[in-house]
């Protein structure tokens, strides 16, 4: 079985952002709405929005499940305040919950956070609380810049955060670290903002007792890992210097990174850096990069390709990572695709 754990609704009705646009607009105020409580979707609409596209990527690539959210760059927590980011957050949770009831054998559910720069995060409680126990969703994405590109809020090991972190564990659901778009101009968020939040996370749990504090958080840093196992030695003599554990030790049953690097050589450092165990399957699709790579006249986020093709995993290693560890790692995970 292959399950692709960062699959993201890139393709919903046109309506469902639109509804944001005007939402952002009238600052709040549903009475300036069309539909102040929400676009009007009907079901056909969502299969035809995936049909083809997902769908027929994971028919094309070989891939049995996908664990899906709300587009991250539609989160746009930077955008609206407390209020207006949980109408949003709930009707994008919503929504991701239809796609997985009509298609509980392709897709899993991950909800998005209604969060809003300098709102503690524990105020994101609830809705967590409501996808998880309610409607079966089995992680959340945690943005750790709210804001957009500018980082007002505290670093993730502060105890600004310890109060969701502590509901994560008693929910038992890993959380992804995902920013969303960046309203800083020197940051482009797929290429630099993502990549750069990535790294700043990673580094602010290296330099902390994070997991020793809550040894059952279970944290995804995405997009291979941000710059990390590319600078796999710059970390391990940091956390050597500082006296911290070296980057292998601190992962533990902690810390997660998944596929997402689109290319082979990346794939290949990263098997010979980070523990096999620790490596999540991923494809990103329908996402970032969307283009086919010239050199090889296959797409850059056909991600499959580069597990199949790299010497430096054995068939047990694939194993892993195509599903054991995320069967692991999500244990709320469950349907007729695992039957």
């Amino acid at each position: 079985m292959i399950i692709d754990c960062h699959g993201h609704y890139t393709t919903a009705p046109k309506q469902h952002e639109a509804w944001r646009a005007q939402q952002i607009d009238a600052r709040g105020d549903v009475s300036q709405l069309d539909h102040p409580d929400g676009p009007v979707i009907t079901d056909d609409e969502i299969r035809d929005s995936l049909e083809s596209t997902q769908l027929r990527l994971q028919r094309e690539r070989g891939t049995d499940l996908t664990i899906f959210s709300p587009r991250a760059g539609g989160m746009g927590h930077h955008q609206g305040d407390d209020g207006m980011n949980r109408h949003w957050s709930r009707l994008c949770n919503d929504l991701i919950a239809r796609v997985c009831k009509l298609y509980p054998e392709n897709f899993a559910p991950v909800c998005q956070l209604p969060q809003a720069p300098g709102v503690p995060p524990e105020n994101a409680i609830p809705e967590l609380v409501r996808c998880v126990e309610q409607l079966g969703f089995i992680g959340c994405n945690l943005n750790p810049d709210p804001s957009g590109g500018h980082w007002t809020d505290p670093p993730l090991t502060d105890p600004w955060w310890f109060p969701f972190f502590e509901k994560l564990e008693d929910l038992g659901v890993p959380a992804m670290i995902h920013v969303s778009q960046s309203c800083n101009p020197n940051h482009q968020f797929t290429g630099a903002h993502y990549i750069n939040a990535d790294t700043s996370v990673f580094m602010q749990i290296l330099d902390s007792d994070l997991f020793e504090r809550f040894p059952r958080l279970r944290i995804i840093i995405p997009h291979g890992g941000g710059a990390v196992p590319y600078h796999w030695g710059r970390y391990r003599g940091l956390a050597i210097e500082r006296g911290r554990k070296e980057p292998a030790d601190l992962m533990g049953e902690n810390l997660y990174f998944d596929t997402c690097v689109y290319h082979q050589p990346g794939i290949d450092l990263m098997a010979k850096v980070v523990p096999v165990k620790n490596v999540l399957f991923a494809s990103e699709m329908h996402g970032a990069v969307r283009c086919v790579d010239p050199d090889t006249g296959h797409f850059f986020d056909d991600t499959k390709r580069y597990i199949d093709q790299s010497p430096e995993f054995s068939a047990e290693d694939r194993d892993q990572i195509f599903s054991g560890n995320a069967l692991r790692l999500f244990s709320r995970l469950k349907g007729p695709a695992l039957a």
